[in-house]
């Protein structure tokens, strides 16, 4: 557990200033910080499984669907703030291994609002769900060392 603690907040292996710890220091304990972290992973699985019900709604489901669906992503990822802290988080979205897929998450995140309330198009609220699924797996695994070279090889040997 003492492992986990140090990877998650980055302490395994990072020289740090004391202006650092300070800032990116929680004053919540370990356990209330995982606690919090799992209420509001929870909620983000709630809020996503609520979205794909409402889907069948008449009229306004798949409004309700996209809102729901990207409520509860944001949810899920904003629980692990808990365990990183806001701003080592922010930091680690923002890594240049990790850029594109922030940035093609948070556009998926928008363009599917977008299309459900500005464009009321159903076909492409649909389809930015799709990506943005598909964005949120990608960005994920790029926490799990060669996840993504893993993956990468596995369809590339089912394509040939």
């Amino acid at each position: 557990m003492d492992k986990l603690k140090k990877v998650l907040s980055g302490q395994d292996n990072e020289d740090r200033s004391g202006l650092d710890e300070v800032i990116e220091t929680s004053s919540l304990g370990w356990g209330t910080r995982f606690k919090a972290f799992l209420v509001c992973f929870v909620i983000g699985v709630l809020f996503s499984i609520l979205g794909a019900c409402l889907l069948w709604v008449p009229g306004k489901g798949t409004t309700l669907f996209a809102v729901f669906y990207t409520l509860g992503n944001v949810a899920s990822l904003c629980s692990t703030m808990f365990l990183m802290g806001p701003l080592k988080q922010l930091k680690r979205m923002f890594e240049t291994t990790r850029l594109i897929a922030t940035i093609i998450m948070l556009l998926c995140f928008a363009l599917t609002l977008c299309s459900a309330f500005w464009w009321k198009n159903k076909g492409l609220t649909l389809l930015f769900c799709v990506l943005q699924f598909l964005a949120m797996a990608w960005y994920s695994i790029s926490y799990i060392p060669f996840a993504r070279d893993a993956l990468k090889k596995c369809f590339s040997s089912c394509i040939s």
